[in-house]
């Protein structure tokens, strides 16, 4: 893998607590990028899935905050009933602006204004989800020369965002969730090499 990539973003939805349950605790407490997530969630919905997997990782995890600076080995998530976008100085800001694929936060918002920032620096990641978020966000990314990946379908507990996404051919890898984590892992190692 080649030693360029500065930041990660990770769509998904329908079954995707359990997926980040199994991708983000295998992360090592040193990971050198920071790690933004947009899991659709109900505008009501507490932060007590983000308090698990903060318990369960040896990275922090915890939900963005407006003008907050991207930190490395940190995860961070968008809040319920706000677009999560990243600006040009690496910050985060939120938008209550209008839904996108009938979500709010939605995939596709956080992936474009990254994949503007951070251009080929990006790894784009599609987990499970029955919604088709995401797709366009992918293809923002691979247009940029980022990298793309997205979780295999047939081991998805919802298989539409990431078939969504292959069918735009602007997917790079097509794994299964194990198999992601190794990848992620070894760009980070390779971006890392002293560890």
């Amino acid at each position: 893998m080649p030693s360029k990539y500065k930041a990660i973003v990770i769509g998904t939805s329908m079954g995707g607590f359990a997926a980040l349950r199994t991708l983000l605790p295998q992360l090592p407490s040193d990971f050198g990028m920071p790690v933004v997530i947009v899991q659709h969630i109900g505008s009501d919905t507490d932060n007590y899935w983000i308090h698990i997997l903060n318990k369960d990782c040896a990275v922090t995890v915890k939900e963005a905050d407006e003008k907050e600076q991207m930190l490395p080995g940190v995860v961070y998530t968008a809040p319920p009933n706000y677009h999560l976008l990243i600006e040009a100085d690496e910050t985060f800001s939120l938008a209550v602006t209008e839904r996108v694929n009938y979500a709010r936060p939605a995939i596709d918002v956080l992936f474009e204004s990254a994949s503007v920032v951070f251009g080929k620096q990006l790894v784009g990641i599609l987990l499970t989800s029955a919604s088709t978020d995401g797709a366009m966000g992918m293809q923002a990314i691979k247009a940029q020369g980022g990298l793309t990946i997205a979780q295999d379908p047939a081991t998805a507990e919802s298989p539409s965002m990431p078939a969504s996404a292959i069918a735009k051919n602007v997917v790079d890898y097509t794994l299964p969730i194990d198999k992601i984590i190794h990848l992620v892992k070894s760009i980070d190692l390779n971006r890392n090499p002293k560890k």
